[in-house]
């Protein structure tokens, strides 16, 4: 779109008149996305906000780490894993966050030990 090198202040200078605006966020230590299956996190990112015709987009660059999602686990489970594999709560507990709230996976695995 625009050939050869082009000036950064002069690329700035055209972005405003087309009414776009871009601002490096200062400061940032760590951006998070949530989702069910975990968090992406970003150390040390750096974001861009751009605005144009009144909305305002971010851009994020940097490494990200995915951290998994430990599920909830309700009581009502562990006492049932407990009871039907005959270990103790926390055992129970550590079997259904090891098979991600499998009631019949979590029984099998203290069964096997």
């Amino acid at each position: 779109m625009f050939p050869g090198k082009v000036n950064p202040k002069k690329m700035k200078q055209m972005m405003k008149q087309m009414g776009m605006e871009m601002e490096e966020i200062e400061g940032v230590e760590k951006v998070v996305i949530y989702t069910p299956a975990g968090n992406y996190v970003f150390d040390d990112a750096q974001v861009v906000a751009t605005t144009m015709q009144g909305v305002t987009s971010y851009q994020l660059t940097g490494e990200a780490r995915f951290e998994e999602a430990v599920p909830e686990i309700p009581d009502d489970d562990v006492a049932l894993v407990a009871s039907q594999a005959g270990a103790t709560e926390e055992a129970a507990r550590a079997a259904l966050v090891e098979t991600r709230g499998d009631i019949a996976e979590a029984i099998l695995k203290l069964a096997q030990q």
